[in-house]
């Protein structure tokens, strides 16, 4: 897991240097900067000012793909269960909540057999919503 930096994500025009910088992964924790951003990113659960975190998920268990892992932020603040990675294996979330929400990762293969990781997002820094 980790930051795409050519992504753009729905199309918006909005890729992952605008929402957040200098983002990290170590030992279950994500570090870094999440931009203010006005207005969201996308209609539905993207939408709304706020803080958003884009991360790119390439690191699957042996005989994995992306079409076994599920990703999510919980608790939700929308409510969205978990939902399964597509081809581009991007997924962006909508942060409410530092202190209490974490990324979880589910990977599972076709036998059952189940991995769940959780990701803290405690560490983050949240630019101030003046953009200063």
């Amino acid at each position: 897991m980790a930051p795409d930096d050519s992504a753009d994500y729905f199309d918006s025009g909005i890729g992952a240097a605008d929402i957040q910088s200098d983002i990290a992964i170590n030992d279950g924790e994500i570090t870094g900067e999440l931009k203010f951003i006005e207005g969201g990113i996308a209609p539905g659960t993207l939408s709304g000012d706020g803080y958003f975190i884009g991360l790119k998920f390439s690191d699957f268990a042996s005989g994995l793909t992306y079409a076994n892992v599920k990703v999510g932020l919980v608790p939700s603040s929308t409510g969205m269960a978990l939902q399964t990675l597509d081809s581009d294996k991007n997924a962006v979330f909508k942060i409410t909540d530092k202190k209490n929400q974490k990324i979880k990762v589910v990977q599972a293969d076709n036998a059952g057999h189940k991995n769940v990781q959780f990701f803290s997002l405690d560490k983050l820094e949240l630019e101030d919503s003046t953009g200063a």
